[in-house]
């Protein structure tokens, strides 16, 4: 069925689900038909994964995560406990004439997290946005629109406040070039070069 894959036996796994080697899913958890996970992910306790999600290789998906039909998520990712993904801007669970909603009634909304980002506990992606590389979403933020790539966002709704190393540590402004600002590390020194005018966003 799954080769080279742990299953706690309390998982509720389809057998329709492509998950690849090394990958460990816990507790309690549910992964739906023609979910992709890739090699050597983790899923904590009780995480939901449902129909069509993509997720790609060492991501690592803390307890009670729910990543609904429409999310991606590229290598590397991490996901904190209890992140909810959304994916309609509209919900209702019935039409104005009452009638059950049914899968034609709605707008699916995508969410794409690029690689190397990193969601904090409790935060809430609302659909159609993208997450960008290495960008650091805080605890208990709701992200309503993109975040770019390094990108700090916290609070409700989530704001861009800095930039971020790859190895998580806040940039500090070094100096400018052309059109971009040239941002260094205080952990790893990293040099990054950020658009400028994304900089400037910063609150």
């Amino acid at each position: 069925m799954h080769q080279n894959v742990r299953i706690h036996p309390t998982a509720d796994v389809s057998d329709k689900a492509n998950i690849g080697s090394g990958t460990s899913i816990w507790h309690q958890c549910q992964v739906r038909e023609d979910a992709q996970i890739g090699e050597n992910c983790i899923l904590g306790k009780g995480v939901y994964v449902d129909f069509g999600v993509r997720i790609g290789d060492n991501v690592k998906v803390q307890n009670y995560v729910s990543i609904y039909h429409g999310v991606e998520i590229e290598d590397g990712v991490f996901v904190g406990p209890h992140v909810c993904f959304t994916n309609d801007n509209r919900p209702r669970a019935v039409n104005p004439d009452g009638a059950l909603k049914a899968a034609d009634d709605w707008v699916l909304g995508r969410i794409v997290i690029k690689r190397g980002a990193a969601l904090g506990a409790n935060a809430t992606i609302l659909p159609k946005v993208v997450v960008g590389e290495w960008a650091l979403v805080g605890a208990g933020a709701v992200v309503t629109k993109d975040v770019p790539s390094h990108g700090l966002v916290v609070g409700n709704p989530a704001r861009l406040v800095g930039f971020v190393c790859a190895c998580g540590h806040r940039l500090v402004a070094d100096h400018e070039e052309a059109d971009r600002m040239v941002a260094q590390c205080p952990a790893c020194h990293e040099m990054l070069s950020i658009p400028l005018a994304t900089w400037r966003q910063a609150q």
